[in-house]
């Protein structure tokens, strides 16, 4: 498949707590390393921690390192690529920036994802569609804790479609949920 350039980001603020209001989450090792996995799998151009505190970003940084130069690069050197992806931005519009400075001045299309069902959701199906007429990157935006903020959401240029169980409870981890997305919108599969 023929697609515009899909760069990701997982946004720790803002986004929502349990009951809905707005925080900052910390960044955990995992989802470093394991998005960036699944990024380089889909051959997804950049990777995007977004986080508000500059300690955040340097220990994104951090994890980056050690895969790339550091102890992790020589027990297992292939990882070191997929961390190569990992950058980080203070907040979703100085990514959107890069982004842009990346892109030659094009301004992505911003795609949130969401675990809750939304009227305004588009297809994977339509998602493809979009992203092979594309003349601008895309960036698919995924949120920590309970999701992206209202505010994130009504900015977006699209939102996906929930992935997960069509009952009421759906908890993915945003590690496993942006595998699940990343396959659907870059293989084809619903």
């Amino acid at each position: 498949m023929n697609t515009a350039p899909v760069y990701c980001a997982l946004v720790h603020y803002p986004v929502l707590d349990r009951d809905g209001r707005i925080v900052s989450t910390s960044v955990t090792n995992l989802d470093v390393h394991d998005i960036a996995r699944a990024c380089r799998t889909y051959e997804v151009r950049g990777y995007y921690v977004v986080a508000p505190l500059d300690v955040q970003r340097r220990l994104v940084v951090q994890i980056a390192r050690h895969w790339i130069s550091g102890s992790g690069a020589k027990r297992t050197p292939n990882r070191g690529e997929a961390l190569s992806l990992v950058r980080t931005a203070a907040d979703l519009e100085s990514a959107k920036s890069l982004i842009r400075d990346e892109s030659g001045g094009l301004s992505p299309l911003v795609w949130a994802t969401c675990a809750r069902l939304t009227d305004n959701a588009i297809s994977f199906t339509e998602a493809r569609k979009r992203l092979e007429a594309a003349e601008r990157p895309v960036l698919v935006v995924f949120g920590t804790g309970y999701g992206l903020s209202g505010e994130i959401m009504e900015k977006a240029d699209a939102v996906l479609e929930a992935v997960g169980s069509p009952q009421k409870w759906n908890h993915l981890s945003v590690r496993c949920a942006a595998a699940i997305v990343l396959d659907r919108l870059l293989c084809g599969e619903n």
